[in-house]
């Protein structure tokens, strides 16, 4: 089968699940990781590529730890700003023309930023890319499955506060396998 590679790039598209954590340009997460002392398993661009890929037959959880090293470099509001710019920046340039882009607010409170902080940096590089791009974009704020479910209420809170601000959805994000969503029914 041949495809038109140039005509799948001119077609617009959506992407209605992009986790933010999960889309840094490895060359970001190499400069963010130097200037914050953070230890990554491999200190260039080809070596940490191939070490953020799961093992091949891993499971939701092995791929999920692999989190963690995106997350030890997301902790400030002038990192996530500029994740979040370069992502819609990125999508842009693949005629990607609406993004929603999910993430856990929670998961970025490891130096004391507020949740407020943590989303509004996100919708500032978002809007930044907006200004110079063709592309829209909406924030999906996640609960995490197997943090507790009074945790997931404040998120949904949290995203109806910056409801018609750039927040489109709450959600819940994580391992299914002995998380059941019912425990968040709550939020």
């Amino acid at each position: 089968m041949h495809f038109d590679l140039e005509l799948i790039h001119r077609l617009p598209k959506t992407d209605l699940h992009c986790h933010l954590d999960g889309s840094l340009r490895v060359a970001t997460l190499l400069e963010l990781a130097r200037a914050a002392g953070v230890e990554l398993p491999a200190d260039t661009e080809e070596a940490l590529t191939e070490a953020l890929r799961p093992p091949p037959g891993s499971d939701l959880v092995a791929y999920l730890r692999l989190f963690d090293l995106t997350l030890a470099v997301m902790q400030t509001e002038e990192a996530l700003e500029r994740i979040a710019f370069e992502l819609a920046e990125d999508a842009a340039r693949e005629n990607v023309w609406f993004l929603e882009v999910r993430f856990a607010p929670i998961l970025h409170r490891q130096k004391g930023l507020s949740l407020g902080a943590i989303v509004e940096a996100v919708l500032r590089g978002l809007r930044r890319a907006e200004g110079r791009w063709r592309i829209r974009s909406g924030v999906i704020v996640c609960g995490i499955r197997h943090i507790g479910p009074e945790v997931s209420l404040e998120l949904a809170e949290l995203a109806l506060q910056y409801k018609n601000l750039g927040v489109v959805a709450f959600d819940l994000a994580g391992a299914e396998k002995d998380y059941p969503a019912k425990h968040h029914r709550e939020a």
